[in-house]
């Protein structure tokens, strides 16, 4: 029932896109407050689920599981595995050791937000649904966020004012606008300049001429043109206007961006 229960919860967290540690026990020798083979679970809030051992052996292991989650070196996922000595690395009075592996699941997850849930925005999510990110759609019509991929890294957001979803929004977020026209793409534009967000990524469908017809009007609304930092047309110069063609062009331009960002990041 125990086991049951903790591949239910860890399921949980992983189809939810939570951050979590999974802590195993693989080795327990001499005197351990618990045997080979116990689990944990670890959210940014603590304990989730499981003990491994309980007391100064648990709370050890909770706050190195807490230290992985605040790390900025994690990616998608991220491991470690410690050899304590309970004596000397724990500070209790027994006299056996324990092996622990760790686990970092959703660990600074790739995130992608779309503005709009459009022909396009269908066949991006699909691709999208493959890959390791969790992408975030908005828009005002219900009946179009109910066609997107019902896969758990794909989430559908409801709003009658998606530009008042921009501050919420993660800074390390890849942001595209593929909303109904560049009349509800300019308002999200705005409200991301005027509040001086800086994304790794910010596109927005269409040609060069709707580009300079945004630029024009953000200027007009009273942002700076060096601000005014932005992709259009999205994606790479391959395909068609098949709305499939053009999605699978903007997920390989998101690809690149990605890794080009991947491979500028220090070693930890």
């Amino acid at each position: 029932m125990a086991d049951s229960i903790y591949i239910r919860r860890y399921t949980e967290l992983s189809d939810s896109g939570t951050p979590f540690v999974s802590v195993t026990m693989v080795e327990a020798i001499g005197s351990t407050p618990q045997d080979a083979g116990s689990k944990m679970l670890v959210t940014t809030d603590g304990h989730s689920y499981g003990t491994v051992g309980g007391g100064k052996v648990e709370a050890k292991a909770i706050d190195h599981a807490l230290s992985m989650l605040k790390s900025e070196s994690g990616g998608v996922s991220h491991t470690d595995f410690v050899d304590w000595n309970l004596r000397k690395d724990v500070g209790m009075t027994c006299g056996g050791t324990v092996k622990l592996y760790f686990e970092a699941s959703n660990h600074r997850q790739w995130r992608i937000v779309i503005f709009g849930a459009g022909h396009v925005t269908q066949s991006l999510t699909r691709l999208l649904a493959t890959l390791p990110c969790r992408a975030t759609c908005i828009d005002p019509r219900e009946d179009w966020l109910a066609k997107l991929s019902d896969a758990p890294n794909v989430e559908a957001v409801q709003a009658d004012d998606p530009p008042g979803h921009v501050a919420s929004l993660p800074d390390d977020a890849f942001v595209i606008c593929m909303t109904r026209g560049h009349k509800s793409d300019l308002p999200v534009l705005v409200e991301i300049f005027k509040r001086g967000r800086r994304f790794p990524y910010l596109g927005v469908i269409g040609s060069k001429s709707k580009a300079a017809v945004l630029r024009r009007e953000l200027t007009e609304a009273g942002i700076a043109e060096d601000q005014q930092a932005f992709s259009c047309p999205l994606g790479l110069p391959i395909g068609t206007n098949h709305p499939g063609e053009i999605a699978v062009s903007i997920a390989a331009q998101l690809l690149e961006v990605r890794d080009a960002i991947g491979s500028q990041a220090p070693t930890p």
